[in-house]
């Protein structure tokens, strides 16, 4: 006969994980310092709120899991670093693709300088993709190669695109596709 369990021996081990902290006090605690990070990599405190609300946003969604690392503040302040790396590469391009904006000669219609705003108005006004192939082209002087990659689609596609904006843009614009003043 076999010996009997003691109720010690009959219920396997627990191990019970403390309960995550709650997201509100987390949030709480940290937000301050997030923001202040955000700050000294950007030198903009609406850009620094803006990446820290990101950040909290994104860990919110992933709590559950994020809370159960050793140090989900790190995570947070990661998120903050990568967002202000990402957001200073953009004004960087937005800085270069507005440089040469300005140095570029607008095209001429009638005898006069284009005006850049009523171009870029147009642009807008093509079918989205035919929009982004052009600007992507000519603000920030991409290949069509560099342009299928950004918006993942075939180098075919942004030549047809493009083709088609520029098309659209020269008959508005009463132009050939050269530039030239069509007669």
């Amino acid at each position: 006969m076999l010996p009997a369990m003691t109720s010690a021996e009959a219920e396997p081990p627990t191990t019970t994980e403390p309960a995550p902290e709650p997201f509100e006090d987390f949030y709480v605690r940290e937000y301050g310092a997030v923001v202040a990070l955000g700050l000294a990599l950007t030198g903009d405190r609406g850009l620094a709120e803006e990446l820290a609300q990101d950040a909290f946003l994104a860990a919110h969604r992933r709590w559950e899991r994020i809370a159960r690392y050793d140090a989900p503040g790190a995570w947070v302040r990661r998120a903050v670093v990568n967002r202000s790396r990402s957001a200073w590469r953009r004004r960087s391009r937005e800085a270069r693709a507005l440089e040469r904006l300005v140095r570029a000669e607008p095209p001429v219609v009638d005898g006069e300088g284009l005006d850049p705003e009523r171009f870029w108005a147009l642009v807008r006004m093509l079918p989205a993709r035919q929009a982004q192939c052009v600007a992507l082209h000519y603000l920030d002087d991409l290949s069509t190669a560099e342009i299928a990659s950004v918006l993942g689609c075939s180098e075919a596609t942004v030549r047809v695109h493009l083709h088609r904006g520029r098309a659209a843009l020269a008959q508005v614009l009463s132009l050939d596709l050269d530039g030239e003043q069509a007669s």
